[in-house]
């Protein structure tokens, strides 16, 4: 079968850059953003230069990453991991931890120099794989 394999139950989804981070040990790293996490740069490849073009410093951005380091087999969690509380599926959580460990970011850019995008406080580890990337949109009335 070709790499580019699809169907409703399995696809292929590639990279569009990594996070470079000083962010490199999970369990010591923020569990989110507003918990003292870091400005990190997000390194996009150059066959993606083009796609980043329109990325300009004050932006809010939803970065989509995977997150590459989690356990794929867990669907319960203790939350934030402590063990008085009790186990939650990973659906009604945002443990790293779950069957398809996507992850969700809401960053400011903050500088952009070629494919070197800076954002504020990323909690993603460093070398995170970025699947995409996608502009915060304003509140949509649908009266």
């Amino acid at each position: 079968m070709s790499s580019d394999f699809s169907s409703p139950e399995h696809f292929a989804v590639r990279t569009v850059g990594r996070v470079r981070s000083s962010l490199t040990d999970r369990a010591t790293a923020p569990r989110q953003a507003d918990e003292g996490a870091p400005s990190a740069e997000l390194v996009i490849d150059d066959e993606f230069a083009t796609a980043a073009t329109d990325l300009s410093p004050g932006m809010r951005v939803i970065l989509i990453t995977w997150l590459d380091r989690a356990d794929r087999d867990v669907q319960m969690v203790q939350p934030r991991g402590d063990k008085t509380r009790t186990a939650t599926g990973v659906f009604a959580t945002r443990s790293p931890d779950r069957p398809n460990p996507i992850g969700l970011h809401e960053v400011t850019v903050t500088a952009v120099d070629g494919t070197i995008v800076t954002v504020d406080k990323l909690e993603a580890l460093d070398a995170t794989p970025i699947l995409d990337i996608k502009p915060v949109l304003g509140r949509i009335d649908i009266r």
